[in-house]
């Protein structure tokens, strides 16, 4: 049975009913939901996997270690911060204790699916010109397949719906790396794929 959306149109009503959804089970462990965060409309949207301990505890979308990289790459690649609108594929941060410390967890193709209900609200109130899909979670997610992202990125793809979507890495990706010239490579390419995004988006103005 196809599900109807709801009649929702503002951010804040979005909000409200994100904080209630049961759709999946990854509220029982989750500290609360983490809605998107921008303006609406916004020309550019980035779509990361799902919340991280910091962004569950605060309730926001990339301010932990990964929101710093990415909050660096898009002033380098010439973008407003204020423009953009961030969010992520899945809602609730999906962990796995390790100690004393949360660690992520990479939510299933069902938890994908589930929350792409509020995905497609959101886009539907922020009307993107142009969605950056930050990892394989938000690929799939925006092109209902999966991906490989060395495969495809840098480049303009058409995705669900008639979006149009550039797949890149996610920024915790960056992090990971451990030997200073590939990580300082890794982030510059990053980068220039965000840079592509700004020159699109100039192009089309």
């Amino acid at each position: 049975m196809t599900e109807t959306m709801p009649a929702i149109t503002t951010l804040d009503a979005l909000r409200e009913a994100e904080a209630l959804c049961r759709r999946c089970l990854l509220f029982k462990d989750a500290t609360q939901v983490v809605p998107g965060e921008g303006p609406a409309p916004a020309r550019l949207m980035l779509v990361g996997e799902q919340p991280g301990d910091q962004e569950d505890l605060q309730g926001r979308p990339f301010v932990g270690p990964a929101g710093r990289v990415l909050d660096r790459a898009i002033a380098e690649a010439g973008i407003e911060r204020r423009e953009v609108f961030v969010t992520n594929a899945v809602k609730h941060f999906k962990w796995e204790p390790r100690g004393k410390r949360r660690l992520h967890k990479k939510p299933s193709a069902y938890e994908i699916d589930r929350c792409r209900w509020w995905n497609d609200i959101e886009r539907a109130i922020v009307r993107p010109e142009l969605t950056v899909a930050l990892g394989v979670t938000a690929a799939a997610s925006l092109l209902g397949r999966g991906v490989t992202i060395s495969r495809v990125r840098g480049t303009l793809i058409e995705g669900r719906g008639g979006a149009r979507v550039v797949v890149t890495i996610h920024p915790s990706f960056v992090l990971r790396i451990e030997d200073e010239d590939d990580k300082a490579r890794e982030y510059d390419r990053f980068v220039a794929d965000l840079r592509f995004c700004a020159d699109h988006l100039r192009a089309a103005a």
